[in-house]
Formats: structure tokens, C-alpha cells, sequence
């Protein structure tokens, strides 16, 4: 975008502006350093004029570009559902195998400081009081640079285990190794910090610049209350990240759907005919913000990406990451369920897992729809691989930062997490609309949920929100293989159930995460909450161990040690 975003706006000002807030990778020992020849003095960059809001929040989004790639990297190559190729750099086959060192290029911790120092630019002298027409003018732009601070904390403490709290600029070098010496701060009390930083401003509207390069600009920023609910679900508040979740998704004026969208089988004859894969994560309907991302390497950051996952004429066809065997027994461990409605009664069907054309049409099909490998013919010599892999879900024009059904799986871990299951359930299963509240959620569980699980009638209906599994898995509302877990012998109490539940409905949410969200970067740090909520390492070590469908026991006896979870930091 640096063409159509900061080309229109940077001038030699925007220069200015900014330098004081950039880093360079030390080559000492310290995260970050500034350098000296591009720090201007504070007195001559104030930001009191509109054009200046404009030049430092898309500069702080340039910024954004440079890590973009990086977390869906370390949240898929580290996880259990995609394997390294041969074709791999050595880079990410160390980053696959646990054996990061500082000096991998994926391990530079002075990117996210170089968000967050800009952040802290704009924070710091940004003039709040400004007003005109009766209106502040930078009130949506000030809380939209907290909330880019806040993600990319968040990001960067998930990859990092712990790292220094910096909320001020750092405009000096002796500045920055004060900041580096700060005691380093752990996931829960980073989260608890910009939860507090973040809940005055929940109600702000995301700066509107129009349309930058035929794109909507305020799908460019972090939409606040899914932010607040996962800092909110990393810190273990259950109650205030469902509330979260739920207060965006219910909005009266702009209410978030499941919407009915879905890969299917158009008929009975499965072994005969191919199915519907229609599943576009991209699409405006599932879309809710993104980091855009540059087109030629002359304009700024492009997302490498497409060469990693997908065959590309850069790559000579040869892609670096690929499903694995873990990824494809899930898929196929699902049961799709189809509901025949030509008879008189609705008849139940289930589709067969053996003869049909592709194997990876079998079970839940929304890996076939964002998966497709092909073999071509060519000389034995040539430089090009003969097998080609799409990835539908990457794009080189964005990373995804959030996404609906992404949100409505959170919402469901919450929830679940809040001694709600039947509720939980209800969002994989059936979809979480006021008549299937009444009907799959009992009264004891209404009543400790409130508002929690209150939806509009006349907003959410059977036409327009379906249980997420449906989306891969046919009409899981009728699936008899798909249901709420139960002890095989009824327990004392009924909080003895509910908790037997919770346990067994986080795992089916995983799952659901892994079947919704793979190839996106979250099936790593997914598994590592739950490791971290249950303080069980074997929850992230066995799957992450077992991803080639044998267990390596090298990576499960690193995994079961937490200090291995996360990326060094230079010294």
C-alpha cells in the first residue's frame, strides 16, 4: 500500500514524524536501538493537525505489515496441522522442529517494538483536546492506536512467554536499554494491563479514511470488544471475554451473524458427484478487519505467504508448508450429515468415508475447500515441481486480524469456561439464536447465562446463523455422532456434569477451531491457552508431537517443558 496508502499521504513531513519512533535490530545484546541520525527533537513533532492523525495511523499500519506474516507462521508451522516440505527454508524448519535460534528470521522481537513504539509516538502527543465542530477530532484515532498497541503486545507476549512493558516513546538509545531492563511481563499480567488501557475507549468507532486502493479503510483496524474479549480469555476472566464477545456480536445497530454459508453435497449420489466448496474466509461476509498488505517489494512490505502455502512462478511451484497427517485424520474423523428432504419424511444420511472421488472429500469438507493438490506432467529435469498446492485462505493482498466465525468460537470458549456448556454447544451445534436458546439450553442454564446468551428474534434466526460445525459438516443439528459429551454413568451432582462438560466441550471447540481456522496462524496458540488454562504441557506437547500421525518424541519431551513454548530473546 505503500503506492496507494502511504505514497498519497507521506511526504518528507511524514519522514519527520515518524523517525523519532524507529527501531534498528541491535547488534549488541539489547531488542531494540534507536538510530541516532533519525531522531528528531520532540518539540518539532507535535500532532495537532488532521493530516498528521492521517500520516501516523497509517504509518503505525506500514508498520503492522512487517509482522503480519510472522504470526500465521509461528501460530501453523509450530502447531499439529501442517508439516514442513523439503522445499522448507532452514528457517522454518526450525521454527517446526523447536530449534529457534535469535538469529532466525523469524525471530525479531524489534518489529513489534517498532509497532509499539509508534504507538506509544502517537499516544503520547497525540492532541486529545483538539476540537472541531464540537467534536474531538482524534478521539477514534487515539483509541484505534491503543488498540493496535494492545494486539501487538498481545501477539508479541504469545510468542515470547514475557516480555518488558514499554508505554512511552523511546526517542534515545540510552532510552531504549532502560525500557529492554524492565522486568519482563507474562501473558496474564500484559493482558490484565491493556485490559484496563483498552475498557474506557470499547464504545469508539474505528477511524473512517474512505476507500485506500478500492479497499474499505476501516476493515484496517483492530475492532476493540473482540480485542477486549481475548485479552479477557488469555487472562482467564471468562465472564467479562464472554460479555465482550457477545456485546459485538448482538449489536442492535450492527449485528454480527454466523450467516448460513457452507460447503456441501448437492445430493445423495456422493460417490458419484463432487461437493459444493464454496467456503470464502476472504469474502466481505466473513471479513472483519485485516492488515493489508503491498503488492510489489518497490511499495513497502508484500506477504510471502502465497510461497509459503501455494505454489507460485516465484517459488518454481515448490510450497514450503503443506497439511499434515494429524490435519487430515481430523478432517476425516468428522462425520458429515445429510438431511434428504425429497421423501415425504426427512430422511438422515451419512456420508460414506470410502469410494469417493478425492479421500479428502471425506468427513468434514471444509479442508477440501481450502485445500487442492494436482500432479502435472513435465521433463524429469526440470527446475519445477511437478505436484501444486493451493491454499484458498491465503492472499497476498491481506493477513486476517478477525473474522466471524472466529469470533463465535471464542464467544463459545468463554462461554464454555464460564459453566456454560449447553450454551458452548449450542454455537458448534445448532447455532445460538433465541429459539434454539429455548430448546437446547435448559432453564438452570438460561438463568446463570442472562444476557450472555440473549440474541434479537427479529436479528438472529434459522435464516441466517447456523452452528459452526454446519459450515464443514452438513446439518449438525441432526448429527446423532455429534453431541453434547455425557459420563457414561450419571455423576452426584449436577455441577459434577457440568464440569465432567466443560472439560469435553473445550476439547470439541478446539477441534472446531483447528477444522474452522487452519492455515490462519491460531492452532498453536490455541492449543497453548488451553495447556496454560488446564497446566497440563501434554495439551500442546502430544498433538503438536503426533502431527505426522507417529509420535516424535524429541518435540513431545521439549513441549512437556513450558520455557520451550516460546521464542528467545536476545539477551
Amino acid at each position: 500500500m505503500k503506492t496507494n496508502i502511504m505514497k498519497k499521504v507521506c511526504k518528507g513531513a511524514f519522514y519527520m514524524l515518524l523517525a523519532p519512533a524507529l527501531f534498528a535490530v541491535s547488534s549488541c545484546s539489547s531488542m531494540l536501538e534507536t538510530d541516532s541520525e533519525l531522531v528528531e527533537f520532540e518539540k518539532d513533532n507535535t500532532l495537532n493537525h488532521p493530516t498528521d492523525s492521517v500520516y501516523s495511523v497509517l504509518g503505525i499500519i506500514s508498520k503492522l505489515q512487517v509482522i503480519a506474516d510472522r504470526g500465521v507462521i509461528l501460530g501453523e508451522a509450530r502447531g499439529d496441522l501442517v508439516k514442513t516440505t523439503v522445499a522448507a527454508s532452514a528457517d522454518l524448519k526450525d521454527i517446526a522442529s523447536f530449534k529457534v535460534q535469535t538469529e532466525n528470521k523469524y525471530n525479531e522481537v524489534s518489529d513489534y517494538y517498532a509497532v509499539i513504539n509508534n504507538c506509544n509516538y502517537f499516544i503520547t502527543h497525540v492532541d486529545t483536546l483538539l476540537e472541531r465542530r464540537g467534536r474531538r477530532i482524534f478521539e477514534n484515532e487515539y483509541a484505534a492506536v491503543k488498540a493496535f498497541r494492545a494486539w501487538t503486545y498481545l501477539q508479541m507476549v504469545q510468542i515470547y512467554g514475557e516480555v518488558p512493558l514499554v508505554i512511552t516513546p523511546v526517542m534515545t538509545e540510552i532510552e531504549a536499554k532502560e525500557a529492554m531492563l524492565q522486568p519482563r511481563m507474562g501473558i496474564t499480567d500484559i493482558c490484565n494491563y491493556f485490559i484496563s488501557d483498552l475498557t474506557p475507549y470499547a464504545e469508539r468507532k474505528v477511524p473512517n479514511y474512505g476507500t485506500i486502493d478500492s479497499r474499505d479503510s476501516r476493515m484496517f483496524f483492530i475492532p476493540m470488544k473482540p480485542l477486549l474479549g481475548d485479552l479477557c480469555l488469555w487472562a482467564g476472566r471468562y465472564q467479562e471475554a464472554a460479555q465482550w464477545y457477545h456485546s459485538y456480536l448482538a449489536d442492535r445497530d450492527n449485528p454480527v451473524r454466523t450467516s448460513t454459508t457452507r460447503s456441501s453435497w448437492y445430493n445423495t449420489e456422493f460417490q458419484l458427484s463432487i461437493p459444493s466448496l464454496i467456503m470464502n474466509i476472504n469474502s466481505s461476509d466473513e471479513m472483519i478487519s485485516y492488515i493489508p498488505m503491498e503488492t510489489k517489494v518497490f511499495d513497502g512490505t508484500i506477504s510471502d505467504l502465497p510461497n509459503i502455502f501455494t505454489s507460485t512462478r516465484h517459488n518454481n511451484y515448490y510450497y514450503q508448508l503443506t497439511p499434515s497427517t494429524a490435519m487430515f485424520n481430523l478432517s476425516k474423523q468428522q462425520t458429515y450429515c445429510y438431511l434428504d428432504k425429497r421423501a415425504t419424511i426427512t430422511d438422515t444420511l451419512y456420508v460414506t468415508k470410502q469410494g469417493l472421488q478425492k479421500d479428502v472429500y471425506a468427513g468434514d469438507l471444509r479442508l477440501a475447500s481450502a485445500y487442492n493438490e494436482t500432479s502435472v506432467n513435465q521433463d524429469a529435469f526440470s527446475e519445477y515441481s511437478s505436484l501444486r498446492q493451493t491454499i484458498g485462505k491465503v492472499s497476498s493482498n491481506l493477513v486476517k486480524t478477525y473474522r466471524k466465525t472466529v469470533i463465535y468460537l471464542r464467544y463459545a470458549e468463554a462461554l464454555n469456561r464460564c459453566g456454560l456448556p449447553q450454551s458452548a454447544m449450542a454455537v458448534l451445534k445448532y447455532g445460538l439464536y433465541p429459539d434454539n436458546v429455548k430448546l437446547y439450553v435448559d432453564s438452570l442454564e438460561q438463568a446463570k447465562a442472562g444476557n450472555l446468551i440473549t440474541f434479537d428474534a427479529n436479528q438472529f434466526t434459522e435464516y441466517n446463523t447456523q452452528g459452526i460445525h454446519s459450515r464443514g459438516s452438513g446439518s449438525s443439528e441432526a448429527n446423532a455422532y455429534y453431541t453434547m459429551p455425557m459420563p457414561e454413568t450419571a455423576l452426584a451432582t449436577r455441577e459434577d456434569t457440568i464440569n465432567y462438560q466443560i472439560t469435553h466441550v473445550e476439547d470439541l471447540i478446539i477441534n472446531e477451531m483447528a477444522l474452522e481456522t487452519a492455515f490462519e496462524g491460531y492452532r498453536y496458540f490455541d492449543l497453548m491457552r488451553v495447556a496454560l488454562r488446564r497446566d497440563d504441557p501434554s495439551y500442546l506437547a502430544t498433538p503438536v508431537s503426533r502431527r505426522s500421525g507417529t509420535e516424535d518424541a524429541t518435540i513431545k519431551s521439549l513441549l512437556m517443558d513450558k520455557k520451550n513454548w516460546f521464542l528467545p530473546l536476545p539477551n
